[in-house]
């Protein structure tokens, strides 16, 4: 058996017969964005964005052939489309430069259609995770704010107030998680398919992280992030759970754009510290989750103040009340502030959030009265009549 690299993957999937029963995969040219580290293979398949659904199967072959592969431990395959285009560009054209691809079942973002209202022609189609009550994204609108952490800490809240909670990390290019919960090694799977996610300080945990040798870079393009995040929330047996805390990718791009649609959510909190810039960053996240149609729990003020641990002199680094004042003029909950710490850092660093270590202390009761602010806002949403939403696989 010769050794597992790219050419092998497409020798291999040449035995998949293309999407009209002629040619292959490889030789019709659908095959890119081929990725093979340590046992974990991913690729695309270009297909005609209105027969997604139809193609499932050829999907399905696709990644039977290749987790057949000796050495193959999981395969990620991802259908993606050509934008919609005139005449002279068909599905099996060359894929070169220039192409624009998108998750399968959706269009680009400059062209795609509104989120449809709940028992839509498309309800009948959403797929819930089994177990899991509410999926709750922490988000930001640049990176460097302390989302991860913040994201993480306030997981630990949610299970001091006796909730059952999960955390996804869906930042691929760049995941903390397995860091910040001090995880290490490789998640088992149930059936060669289901992942079992890793536990650490009573929380359930799944990373891309936790898939890849840390060192290994990401460079996926967006079809490929949703489709590993799809799988990583979809194929993970959660069990019964509250909540899954979503640690979302900085920004508001493709990829976060598309992860709010097709994993609809029961509301967002968003991280930025005080200063005006990251402020400006913050409006666009929360406008980001608005046109989707998700819920704004509410703001999070991080690295809001910083307390000398020596003279005790108060020094507002990045200023103060920014997010605060942001909130109340957005008319959106303020959840409260998370100082800046040298504890913090020390403890994530290490694997040992500052709940986990230091439960009785002050930022451990600043990050449970955050959690317990934004858990009375999802309340609020289910009194409401506003329901979980499903996990949609467009």
């Amino acid at each position: 058996m010769s050794e597992l690299n790219k050419a092998a993957v497409l020798e291999a999937l040449k035995a998949v017969t293309g999407p009209d029963g002629t040619g292959d995969v490889v030789s019709l040219g659908l095959v890119s964005d081929v990725f093979v580290s340590d046992g974990r293979v991913a690729f695309s398949i270009t297909v005609p964005e209105t027969r997604a659904r139809e193609l499932e199967p050829l999907r399905l072959a696709a990644e039977r052939t290749v987790l057949a592969l000796r050495g193959v431990e999981r395969a990620m395959v991802a259908l993606t489309a050509e934008r919609p285009g005139g005449a002279g560009h068909p599905a099996h054209a060359n894929h070169g430069h220039g192409r624009h691809p998108h998750p399968a079942g959706t269009a680009d973002p400059a062209h795609r259609a509104p989120p449809q209202a709940p028992g839509g022609p498309q309800a009948a189609t959403r797929m819930g995770v089994p177990g899991v009550a509410s999926l709750i994204a922490v988000a930001s609108g640049k990176g460097g704010v302390g989302k991860s952490t913040t994201a993480v800490n306030l997981a630990l809240a949610l299970k001091d107030l006796g909730l059952k909670i999960g955390v996804l990390d869906a930042d691929v290019y760049g995941p903390s998680i397995p860091k910040l919960l001090g995880l290490s090694g490789r998640p088992q799977t149930v059936d060669g398919r289901t992942l079992v996610p890793m536990e650490a300080h009573g929380l359930k945990a799944m990373s891309i992280g936790l898939l890849i040798d840390e060192g290994t870079p990401m460079i996926w393009r967006g079809p490929m992030v949703v489709s590993a995040l799809r799988q990583m929330l979809m194929d993970t047996a959660w069990g019964e759970l509250d909540a899954i805390v979503i640690d979302m990718p900085p920004g508001t791009g493709d990829v976060q754009l598309s992860l709010a649609q097709q994993a609809p959510i029961t509301g967002a909190v968003i991280v930025s510290t005080p200063q005006d810039l990251a402020l400006i960053d913050a409006r666009k996240g929360l406008a980001m989750f608005q046109k989707v149609e998700v819920p704004v729990l509410g703001i999070v003020e991080n690295m809001s103040t910083f307390i000398c641990p020596h003279c005790g002199t108060r020094s507002d680094i990045f200023g103060h009340g920014g997010a605060r004042h942001e909130a109340e003029a957005l008319g959106v909950p303020f959840l409260g502030e998370i100082p800046l710490a040298m504890a913090i850092r020390e403890r994530s660093d290490a694997g040992n959030p500052i709940v986990a270590a230091e439960p009785s202390g002050p930022h451990a009761a600043a990050y449970r009265a955050a959690a317990a602010a934004m858990w009375d806002e999802v309340a609020v949403l289910r009194n409401k009549g506003r329901r979980a939403p499903a996990i949609v696989i467009e």
